[in-house]
């Protein structure tokens, strides 16, 4: 085979190859995030605690609702 078709292959094989690996990453960590959200209830408590509030049962749910929310908008 001429050299040329080589050079095409190759090309062609990496291109595949990077759009493969980008959208094979890309479903792993949606799937990662879905099943294990950046923040929960016990950080929000910790963070409230640090800045010098008892946050009671209410404001931690608005919160993960309002998280969510963002959460959601952004899919």
């Amino acid at each position: 085979m001429a050299t040329w078709v080589w050079i095409l292959i190759i090309v062609l094989a990496f291109i595949a190859g990077t759009a493969l690996g980008f959208y094979s990453a890309r479903q792993y960590m949606m799937k990662y995030l879905k099943e294990n959200p950046p923040i929960n209830e016990q950080m929000i408590r910790v963070m409230m605690a640090q800045m010098g509030r008892k946050p009671s049962e209410k404001q931690v749910r608005q919160m993960m609702a309002q998280l969510n929310k963002i959460y959601d908008k952004q899919k």
